[in-house]
């Protein structure tokens, strides 16, 4: 079966970076789309970007200019480069893979890393 295991969340300040990193197992991610959820507390799950099987970055609104998401299909992984955090940010960020980004549900999930942004 395969495997997401996402790394790299942390306390930040406001304004400051962190890049998320998603790392896959016992497939081939060449041939699917993967990209990141988040959902923060008492919200619902959202989208917030995903980069298709041939190489398309889609981004939420509300993080398109901050956020920069790359696939390093060699390495089996992709990363989440963050900047300029704000508070809104704050969220368990999840990643996700499945043919076709924006899945309702995706084929695999991972178990998230929580990202806090707070002074």
């Amino acid at each position: 079966q395969l495997q997401l295991v996402e790394s790299g969340g942390d306390l930040v300040q406001p304004g400051g970076s962190l890049r998320l990193s998603c790392s896959a197992s016992r497939f081939n991610l060449d041939y699917y789309a993967i990209g990141w959820f988040r959902q923060a507390p008492g919200k619902e799950r959202e989208r917030v970007s995903c980069v298709t099987r041939d190489g398309i970055t889609l981004y939420a609104d509300s993080v398109k200019g901050r956020f920069t998401i790359s696939r390093h299909n060699a390495m089996n992984m992709i990363d989440l480069l963050m900047n300029s955090l704000k508070p809104e940010d704050t969220a368990v960020y999840y990643c996700a893979v499945d043919f076709e980004c924006w899945m309702v549900n995706p084929s695999g999930w991972g178990k998230g890393t929580l990202v806090t942004v707070s002074s």
